[in-house]
């Protein structure tokens, strides 16, 4: 099994990069936070998962081992390939995922393309207790209860879960902010 990958990124298209590792190329798809943020001759070092099918080799790729742990995780669920995993992790923040299964807010998982509601509700069935347990050894920004109402706010005037939480995470920490301030923010963000 391909466990990592370190090397210099090749070429870039909508859902992979390709890795070049001592001559040869690796097509590794990543999420597209991941994506955006790269670009040609970056040198890049991913935790890789390698998916066997019958036809088919595909590797998918994620900065931090914490990630992969995730998307390993979603495997998992029952109805969700690695598309739908990698889709999820695409278009919400692992803190995101885990307030919406840690709430009982499968609605926000739902807002994922491809991720209906009842795979949503699946999925927030399987992962509470690993979730909760602590199973996943996750650091990072918290997402408080405040910040799923900003979220599902920014969301109904029509932005993404992934702009919404970028917009979320521009907002200044050493201020306490009403919601309402909270939104104006974020709007202002977006222009």
């Amino acid at each position: 099994m391909i466990a990592n990958l370190s090397g210099e990124i090749l070429f870039i298209d909508d859902s992979s990069l390709t890795v070049s590792v001592g001559g040869v190329g690796f097509k590794v798809f990543v999420p597209k936070i991941l994506l955006n943020s790269k670009n040609l001759g970056d040198h890049i070092s991913l935790s890789t998962y390698l998916v066997v099918r019958e036809n088919e080799l595909s590797l998918y790729g994620f900065e931090t081992p914490e990630e992969k742990q995730f998307f390993t995780m979603l495997l998992g669920v029952d109805g969700i390939g690695p598309k739908v995993a990698l889709s999820i992790l695409s278009t919400m923040t692992i803190d995101s995922i885990q307030h919406a299964i840690n709430s009982d807010q499968p609605d926000l998982l739902s807002k994922v393309p491809g991720v209906g509601k009842k795979t949503a509700q699946k999925i927030q069935l399987y992962l509470k207790d690993k979730v909760a347990k602590g199973n996943l050894s996750i650091t990072g920004m918290a997402f408080s209860e405040h910040d799923a109402d900003l979220l599902a706010a920014l969301t109904t005037l029509g932005y993404s879960v992934v702009e919404s939480q970028r917009a979320i995470q521009s907002l200044p920490k050493d201020q306490d902010l009403s919601l309402e301030d909270k939104i104006r923010t974020c709007l202002s963000f977006f222009q």
